[in-house]
């Protein structure tokens, strides 16, 4: 049943799938929790992340983060939607969410299971409504 879900997934939400592709590939070794992140450029491509631990913990980075620094390098930067993978229950961590409001105030937010069930969506100004920004 959970390979046909995600077979479904990937047809229906792509974000999701590369979601869940990335958190396949996290490195997790001490919390063991592996979360997947895909943001959707303005322009239609995909940016995958997922986070990496480290045993100096201030150093590891999460998906979300992952994901802009990989959008940005290709040369993203503005965003229309997110989705995040996990196992448990969970929305991006404060600095993430500063860091998401950098590039999108608004963004949509869309948090499934690794069968891909959809667990929650809401978007980044519900989740921080007092942003730190220079820009207003």
């Amino acid at each position: 049943m959970g390979r046909r879900a995600l077979l479904l997934v990937t047809e229906r939400d792509p974000l999701i799938a590369a979601a869940t592709r990335a958190r396949d590939n996290a490195y997790a070794p001490y919390s063991r929790f592996r979360v997947g992140a895909a943001l959707r450029g303005e322009d239609g491509s995909i940016h995958a992340g997922c986070n990496v631990e480290n045993a100096s913990f201030g150093m590891t980075i999460c998906a979300e983060r992952a994901a802009i620094v990989r959008a940005v390098a290709d040369g993203c930067r503005r965003f229309s939607a997110l989705a995040l993978v996990l196992d448990g229950d969970g929305t991006p961590c404060g600095a993430c969410r500063q860091m998401l409001h950098e590039f999108a105030p608004t963004l949509p937010i869309t948090i499934a299971r690794p069968d891909g069930t959809v667990v929650r969506e809401t978007t980044l100004d519900r989740l921080l409504p007092e942003p730190f920004s220079t820009f207003e």
